[in-house]
């Protein structure tokens, strides 16, 4: 594929090997104005990539530089992921610029095309393990709901970039677990969700944090419902991504 270099000024040194693939959306109203802020040095953000609709490639800074596109987050412990990650911005809208229907703005075939034979090279040349192939939601639940719940995870599983479930996970009984509910059960979802790479914390207690942190796993995992709360279809397929997430 042509990438075009297309060089911003918001890089420095990297602190870390890289061992993370951060895709995101880039939420503006045009992929020219996202162009722009990414290589506006008074921004200061960037990312090493720039996808476009119909397929075209910008590559903003180098893969062996620290591009600033992941901002304050975590994943799997780990912090400063700036210095750990290579990032993808995907000209897309998002919830910010919805169509006229209300809708979340799709994204191309061409578009997804690209992205695949993007990330390919991507992560034969790093040692990026596929449980650390994450949207932005994923390591900044607080902050982010970016590639969004439209994007085809999916698609890029069935291509071999990150990984998709085959079952729902194990049984569970009872209703589900809400939003102020206090209990083991809650603590124990905690727990996985940490061990998926989530950063939340152990307090049994289905607080602020832990909607926000069940609400970015259902973006990802489970895109129909988008509530935050934690039915017993999320609960099972939690169960199911922990179960792979940790597997030897």
């Amino acid at each position: 594929m042509e990438i075009i270099l297309s060089p911003s000024p918001n890089f420095d040194d990297r602190k870390h090997a890289v061992d993370m693939l951060v895709l995101h959306y880039t939420g503006m109203v045009t992929g020219q104005a996202a162009f722009d802020q990414l290589r506006n040095p008074e921004a200061k953000v960037s990312s090493h990539y720039l996808l476009w609709e119909d397929g075209r490639v910008d590559q903003m800074v180098a893969e062996d530089r620290r591009a600033w596109h992941a901002g304050v987050s975590s994943w799997q412990g780990d912090e400063d992921l700036n210095s750990r990650s290579i990032g993808i911005e995907i000209v897309n809208g998002g919830h910010d610029f919805p169509q006229a229907d209300g809708t979340l703005p799709p994204y191309p075939a061409a578009q997804i095309d690209a992205l695949i034979e993007l990330c390919h090279p991507i992560l034969a040349a790093h040692d990026i393990p596929q449980t650390r192939i994450v949207g932005h939601s994923d390591i900044a639940p607080l902050r982010k709901q970016d590639p969004g719940e439209h994007f085809p995870w999916v698609r890029l599983a069935r291509a071999g970039i990150g990984i998709w479930p085959d079952t729902e996970g194990a049984d569970v009984s009872g209703n589900g677990l809400s939003p102020g509910d206090s209990s083991a059960n809650v603590r124990r979802m905690q727990e996985h969700l940490l061990r998926i790479g989530y950063g939340i914390d152990l307090t049994g207690t289905y607080d602020e944090r832990t909607e926000a942190v069940v609400r970015a796993f259902q973006r990802r995992w489970l895109p129909e419902r988008v509530n935050g709360s934690a039915d017993t279809r999320t609960l099972r397929r939690i169960d199911a991504i922990h179960t792979l997430y940790t597997a030897d």
